[in-house]
């Protein structure tokens, strides 16, 4: 059986095209692992989970990873990340400054793969049940107290000292006074010591005159 050449044209047609869409396919399937940048492979808290408490955030990419940069963002873009990230081959670590009130989150990260190419995403989770934080102790009665007692024993001791200092300068006064009643009294001689003088003056004026007439 003879083919027309027409025929034998569109087989020879056909083969190429066959030919070259399997070179196509395989040229794309060897280019495609090359082209593929590095991701993230998972995270702790994960995106969109429930969490009661946080302490750290842990992101781990597919490959190496470099220059890390996370931030934990609540209401009010207000930041929650404590200190730098910290970078162990493809895990990246970011420590939280906790604890967490209960609330919306994200997670905003940004490193650079092993290929130099940035990746970069956010993660939302949220925080509920977080213990509410303990109030800060209140002064106690006696401690509140204490400095008013102070001040009060400080304002009853300065009338005891005026009144000790006070003392003294009376006591001079009865000193003198009796000072000066030893005198009055030591002025006035008793009696009976007048007559004991007297009586030894005149023993003594008669033993003169005996003395003298027994002279020749």
């Amino acid at each position: 059986m003879k083919r027309s050449p027409f025929a034998a044209l569109t087989a020879i047609l056909a083969a190429a095209l066959l030919t070259s869409g399997l070179a196509a396919g395989l040229v794309l399937g060897l280019a495609g692992p090359a082209l593929a940048h590095d991701t993230l492979k998972s995270s702790s808290p994960a995106k969109n989970a429930e969490v009661t408490s946080l302490d750290e955030v842990k992101l781990e990419f597919s490959a190496k990873v470099r220059m890390p940069f996370v931030i934990v963002r609540g209401d009010g873009d207000a930041q929650h990340q404590s200190g730098k990230p910290e970078v162990d081959g493809a895990v990246v670590t970011q420590a939280v400054k906790g604890p967490l009130p209960d609330g919306k989150y994200t997670i905003a990260y940004r490193v650079v793969s092993s290929d130099g190419h940035p990746i970069e995403g956010e993660i939302p989770f949220r925080v509920k049940g977080a213990e509410p934080p303990s109030p800060s102790p209140s002064p106690s009665p006696s401690a509140s107290a204490s400095p008013s007692a102070a001040a009060s024993a400080s304002a009853a001791q300065e009338p005891a000292a005026t009144v000790a200092s006070s003392a003294p300068a009376a006591s001079p006064t009865g000193v003198a006074a009796t000072e000066q009643a030893a005198a009055e009294q030591g002025g006035t001689f008793p009696v009976w010591l007048i007559i004991v003088i007297g009586a030894l003056v005149g023993i003594g004026i008669g033993f003169l005159l005996s003395a003298r007439k027994k002279q020749p």
